[in-house]
């Protein structure tokens, strides 16, 4: 979104706040947990655009019986992060915690958690879930009806998504995990128990891009024989055509406009093809690439890119204007490229509206598109299963590791893409992880 559409949708976030009632039948979690004043933790917070610094805050509390307090080893900035962090997202406020990718260990829980107990090791996933509603009880865990009492989404979306960690007050106004603790709600929902023969590295990103990764295939329907096209050479880029390539994709193409994004992801996965949009138009390229091919197109195009990345001046003038508060033309770009009758799956985070979206191309191609967040919870322990199998391997696109005191210098060098850092994907290391002490067995 533009400034001015985010300034805009800030205000408008500010007047609702409280107007939501908890939907009837549905239990409410509650954003505004427990503090406790007497002890101090180190947490990553927001403090406006390309403004980030780690502050001394109140340890969070267990304030219902189903909460579980997590002291945090390990947590990763995600590209959506970034949406954040240029304030192209709004529902920012100074002091938001941020982080929505983390893992670490249990410390303390309500009466009412189950499964779960001091000491155990978890991941915790992004999308916070009651698993008692309409939704959880069909998988839709990210659209909980109960972790996201948004006025403002309602306005936009006719019903508000569910609430995320640590990813503004649009959904749900959660305290993140960049921090040494978090308060994790429905613990038992919420929390994955994971073996201490697996390093860090290897599951924290059980939290969100592995399974999003996963989605993509999912929402478009990958499978043994395809051909796939990837927008977007980010962390969750490189995930997707790895779990294409898991499941059957006869042949994977990923574009960007990172040269070293793309070098990266090659010499990762075997026979990947790549495209730089820079040297040529990704249609042009991939009608040369598709030429052979039965269809003359991929089966699947999949947008791993979204909202804030224009790449024309019509669309940047029309951000700036806010006659649109998002691009469309990844998602145009994937709509032209794919085959007739094929499918485009959309996981690249969008907020709000866009102008000169291809619908004609879309009913006349009789495509099927298909978007959404990730239900994590729905994948957890199939992707759980892969990676200690050695079938998935998500430390793949991990190439700095950094302690939370550096947080600031890991969304720099993540947002920057600067050739000579390298950089694909940051995780941040608290204290608790370089001196953690023995964990209760799973």
């Amino acid at each position: 979104m533009s400034g001015k559409a985010v300034a805009a949708a800030d205000k408008a976030i500010d007047s609702a706040a409280g107007q939501a009632p908890p939907p009837a039948g549905f239990p409410h979690l509650n954003p505004a947990g427990k503090l406790d004043d007497t002890r101090r933790m180190k947490a990553l917070t927001w403090q406006g655009k390309e403004k980030v610094k780690v502050h001394d805050v109140p340890v969070p509390h267990v304030t219902d019986a189903t909460d579980a307090v997590i002291k945090i080893t390990s947590t990763a900035i995600c590209g959506s992060d970034l949406h954040l962090y240029v304030h192209a997202m709004p529902g920012m406020k100074a002091g938001d915690v941020l982080g929505h990718e983390f893992m670490g260990i249990v410390e303390e829980v309500g009466p009412e958690v189950k499964h779960l107990s001091p000491g155990n090791r978890v991941v915790v996933c992004f999308d916070i879930a009651c698993g008692a509603c309409f939704f959880c009880q069909r998988q839709l865990f990210s659209s909980c009806a109960s972790s996201n009492p948004s006025h403002v989404q309602e306005a936009l979306y006719g019903q508000p998504t569910g609430g995320f960690f640590g990813y503004s007050h649009l959904t749900g106004g959660w305290q993140g995990g960049q921090a040494e603790y978090v308060r994790v709600p429905v613990a038992d929902v919420n929390c994955l128990k994971v073996p201490n023969s697996m390093e860090d590295e290897q599951v924290v990103l059980l939290s969100d891009i592995l399974p999003t990764a996963w989605h993509a295939c999912e929402l478009g329907e990958v499978h043994e024989g395809d051909v796939v096209a990837i927008w977007g050479a980010g962390p969750v880029g490189i995930l997707t055509a790895h779990c294409a390539q898991h499941r059957g994709a006869r042949r994977i193409i990923l574009i960007d406009s990172v040269q070293y994004r793309l070098d990266f992801a090659a010499s990762k996965i075997q026979g990947l093809e790549t495209i730089n949009r820079k040297d040529k138009n990704p249609l042009t390229a991939l009608k040369e690439m598709m030429a052979s091919e039965p269809g003359g197109a991929p089966d699947v195009t999949i947008d791993a890119v979204g909202m804030h990345y224009a790449t024309s001046l019509i669309h940047k003038v029309q951000v700036s204007l806010q006659l649109e508060t998002d691009t469309p033309e990844i998602v145009n770009e994937c709509v032209r490229a794919v085959r007739k009758g094929g499918r485009v799956s959309v996981i690249g985070a969008y907020a709000g509206f866009v102008n000169a979206f291809q619908l004609g191309a879309f009913m006349e191609k009789q495509l099927t598109i298909r978007g959404g967040q990730t239900p994590v919870q729905k994948y957890w322990h199939t992707l759980l299963a892969k990676v200690k199998s050695k079938q998935l391997d998500p430390a793949m696109v991990i190439t700095h590791l950094l302690p939370l005191e550096e947080a600031d210098k890991g969304y720099e060098v993540f947002n920057s893409k600067r050739p000579a850092d390298g950089c694909v994907k940051v995780v941040l290391k608290t204290k608790a992880a370089r001196d953690q002490g023995p964990v209760a067995a799973v």
